[in-house]
């Protein structure tokens, strides 16, 4: 049995002839719509119909490269972030440098000001750390017998006083601070000259005026300065400030709470104090026991003479 097509289908031109048509019809249709422009209407409503096919068709490759962007961007973002926060470290520590150095600089200024305020002589130090005796309040300084610190000198800032020279070595040096209780300085109160002596009151930055009369002439606010009649601190160098005066009428004495006027407990640099001032010297109490004794032995003798002369 044969299989042929129908006649239907052995009908019209041949395949090569129908190619050479259409290849020619296309052709003339690409010159004609080149410069009629005549298929643009259509094309646009063939691409508006085609669009979302091709959205369709990119959808999986934009998800992905989303996703894998995404990723990148949140990696390279904790990486910015990273490095921002140290280098925002690093600035905040150089502020924080800067700022001390400026502060310290402002404090040598002070220091140079109040050495040429003051009128002996001064020498710069700094303080390398504080006392390990937590009942004591003392420092040490980058001063010795090298630089020529002696026990017993004085020790000011640019404020007042802050302490004394109680141990000289080699390099460094002790310095007692005007808060420690076993410390004591005489004072003068600015406003009416009453002379007092001032002993560390063991708290941070507080002073004690002890065996004042309850009726002496203090009040809050009064400024106490350096009497000098001791010979080792220089006089009129600021000492502390009255706070706080407690008067009790079954009490002979008041007590008297100060402020010291230094800082104590704060800063990096003072001045080491040579008082070069020579006050005359103490007389001899010795001197006139003395004398007394020898003009009563005298007058002894005297009558033991006078009593042999007469037992004659």
């Amino acid at each position: 049995m044969e299989h042929t097509p129908p006649p239907f289908f052995k009908r019209g031109p041949a395949p090569l002839v129908r190619l050479f048509f259409f290849a020619s019809l296309s052709l003339a249709l690409l010159v004609l719509d080149s410069r009629f422009r005549y298929a643009e209407n259509a094309r646009s409503v063939l691409a508006l119909i085609a669009y979302p096919l091709q959205r369709a068709a990119t959808l999986p490759f934009e998800l992905t490269d989303r996703v894998a962007g995404y990723f990148t961007t949140q990696a390279h973002l904790m990486e910015e972030n990273e490095r921002l926060r140290g280098r925002n470290l690093e600035l905040s520590q150089g502020a924080q440098r800067f700022e001390a150095a400026q502060a310290e600089a402002q404090q040598l200024r002070r220091l140079i000001g109040a050495g040429e305020a003051i009128a002996v002589r001064s020498q710069p130090a700094e303080i390398l750390y504080a006392g390990r005796d937590p009942y004591s309040n003392k420092v040490f300084i980058d001063r010795g017998v090298k630089e020529g610190v002696k026990p017993g000198s004085p020790v000011a800032d640019d404020t007042g006083i802050v302490g004394q020279v109680t141990r000289v070595h080699a390099l460094t040096s002790e310095v007692t601070l005007l808060t420690d209780p076993d410390q004591a300085i005489p004072v003068q109160v600015v406003r009416n000259g009453l002379r007092a002596v001032a002993f560390g009151g063991g708290s941070a930055g507080t002073l004690e005026l002890r065996f004042m009369a309850a009726n002496a002439e203090i009040q809050n606010g009064d400024h106490l300065v350096t009497s000098g009649i001791d010979g080792v601190y220089p006089p009129g160098i600021p000492v502390a400030t009255v706070v706080r005066i407690e008067r009790d009428a079954e009490r002979s004495f008041a007590r008297v709470i100060c402020k010291a006027a230094a800082g104590v407990d704060r800063g990096r640099f003072v001045l080491v104090l040579t008082n070069e001032s020579k006050a005359p010297p103490r007389p001899e109490e010795a001197e006139p026991s003395k004398e007394r004794r020898s003009e009563k032995s005298r007058r002894n003798r005297a009558k033991d003479a006078k009593a042999g002369d007469g037992a004659r």
